[in-house]
């Protein structure tokens, strides 16, 4: 068994250069070539996971298998790699230094000093090292921030450190920089990526290749110019253009020719990469029929990048049906009794999806309402499944003042409510909730089995009746109501297998309207689409052909 190579992607000048699309396409692409590719993400910031922190600051928290609140970077990782993640795969300072902690507070440390070098430093190479424990052939560590953030300097540290520890032929540095083009100048201009691969050697760590993110490819003189300035091989400097859809992004590393200098410099298997799954897919994107407006109504909608999975899944949906899926981003508190037909009227689709607190909660439940008196297809999950019964409990079912304990804990009829006490899949046992436990300690996370009951739609999309979805949340469905909202026409599709918790709903007699308390989004990629999303938008394409 080979032992594992390591590859660290550090970057260099500004933010969101695209280091996650990066680490993902290389991974493709050397996962193409027959070897197995896991991939991690060492975030700087001192929370312990992002699972506290505003999407809109952030972006979206992604949810593994196992429960771990992580970084939206992992979304795209499964998408490209198209294999589940984990905890393992996703650390933070927070984490970090939370482990390191807790281990001087257990004596672990023999009454010794601690400090940044070397135990910060040894934790860090420790949960990188984990990645190997499986001998899988190639580990990418995408190193969170750009080179000089004081933020970033003990994982950087850290990665020198393993250079030695590992030997250069299983370590491997590629930095990604910018290369702008002035077009007063009618050049791209390189000073940039000098100076910041200046600042990453002064800290020990010299680039083995160079990654130039740019507006259109950079010249074979240039390349030679970065080369001889940042004192690396000729052919290992390679131009990351922007593209027009993600999805791209490997076949372009590949006409470079990144993955064969990657697997040259590792000393990998020699093997040509297969690419026909991926060549079809752009083909596809190239020829998508329609367009399919889906209107998502959240209160992240400032940012975009909150919503990033759910992107995605619409697009993956669009993919499935060939056609092109415009997205419409509508900020709940916007929508009114006055505004709502305004806003509405143009989609083929409606998306309700998930989030916490109060605000916008009302444009949601009159969204979901909408929907269902104008037969538009409808999709709600999480939040939005939770908006669609409190809108269903009080305008069919009758039950005045309807309400989610979480917005109106003195609500007469709590709909939905915080469960105190139900089975939980991880442990195995029953536990409680205890609602002054941190944050994260009140909800629901990870992969939970659902049983679909038969003739809905849920069980037409999947073809089976168990499945597994990943949950993050903390308000349930209130059963004690279940009864009222059935004789009044709501479907419980699907529910927990013991048969207590509401997992999915319908309305039999709508074209589709559909709500899951769980995030299909996490759980679908472009080379298979989530089934929900699939017919999804399968519906949206029949409603927009009405006409």
């Amino acid at each position: 068994m080979r032992e594992t190579k390591f590859i660290f992607i550090t970057g260099g000048v500004l933010s969101s250069l695209g280091k996650g699309m990066a680490a993902a396409s290389l991974g493709a692409l050397l996962k193409t070539r027959g070897l197995s590719v896991t991939i991690q993400k060492l975030d700087p910031y001192i929370n312990v996971d992002p699972g506290t922190m505003n999407p809109t600051q952030h972006g979206e928290v992604f949810v593994t298998d196992d429960g771990a609140e992580t970084d939206l970077d992992l979304g795209h990782y499964e998408r490209f790699l198209g294999t589940p993640l984990s905890q393992r795969n996703n650390y933070t300072t927070g984490s970090i230094y939370y482990s390191v902690i807790s281990k001087e507070r257990r004596g672990d440390y023999l009454g010794g000093t601690v400090q940044v070098i070397p135990h910060i430093t040894d934790e860090i190479k420790l949960a990188i090292c984990g990645l190997a424990e499986n001998k899988t052939d190639v580990a990418i560590v995408e190193i969170g921030g750009t080179v000089g953030d004081i933020e970033s300097q003990p994982f950087l540290e850290a990665i020198r450190q393993l250079r030695g520890d590992l030997g250069r032929d299983r370590c491997l540095f590629i930095h990604l920089t910018l290369v702008p083009y002035l077009a007063a100048a009618g050049e791209h201009k390189t000073k940039p990526t000098q100076h910041s691969v200046k600042e990453l050697r002064s800290i020990g760590i010299h680039p083995d290749i160079i990654l130039c993110r740019c507006e259109t490819p950079v010249s074979r003189e240039l390349k030679r110019k970065i080369a001889l300035f940042c004192d690396v091989d000729e052919d290992a400097v390679f131009s990351s253009v922007d593209v027009n859809n993600i999805y791209k992004l490997p076949l372009e590393f590949y006409e470079e020719g990144l993955d064969q200098k990657v697997a040259i410099m590792l000393r990998l298997p020699a093997r040509n990469a297969v690419l026909t799954a991926w060549k079809n897919l752009v083909s596809t994107l190239d020829d998508l029929k329609g367009p399919i407006t889906i209107g998502i109504v959240g209160k992240y909608v400032a940012l975009k990048e909150a919503y990033k999975s759910l992107h995605e899944a619409l697009i993956h949906g669009g993919i499935a049906n060939e056609v092109e899926v415009v997205l419409k981003y509508i900020n709940s508190e916007d929508v009114t009794p006055n505004t709502l037909e305004d806003i509405l009227s143009s989609l083929d689709g409606i998306l309700v999806p998930g989030g916490f607190g109060e605000r916008g909660v009302e444009g949601k439940i009159l969204t979901a309402k909408h929907a269902r008196e104008k037969g538009i297809p409808f999709f709600g999950i999480c939040l939005g499944l939770q908006c669609a019964v409190i809108e269903f409990a009080r305008n069919v079912a009758g039950i005045d003042g309807a309400d989610s304990e979480e917005f109106n804990p003195d609500a007469a009829h709590k709909v939905i409510y915080l469960m105190t006490e139900w089975y939980d899949h991880h442990k195995k046992a029953r536990v409680k909730r205890d609602k002054h436990s941190d944050k994260g300690g009140t909800m629901r996370l990870g992969a939970y089995p659902c049983t679909l009951g038969d003739g809905g739609i849920a069980f037409a999309a999947y073809g089976c009746r168990q499945i597994s979805e990943r949950h993050r949340h903390r308000y349930e469905v209130n059963n004690a109501y279940r009864e009222a909202l059935e004789k009044a026409g709501m479907s419980f599709s699907g529910l927990s297998p013991d048969g207590e918790l509401v997992e999915m709903i319908e309305l039999p007699g709508h074209p589709w309207f559909l709500g899951c308390q769980f995030h299909p989004e996490f759980k679908s990629n472009p080379m298979k689409p989530h089934p929900l999303f699939r017919e999804f938008i399968r519906a949206a394409g029949r409603y927009g052909k009405r006409a």
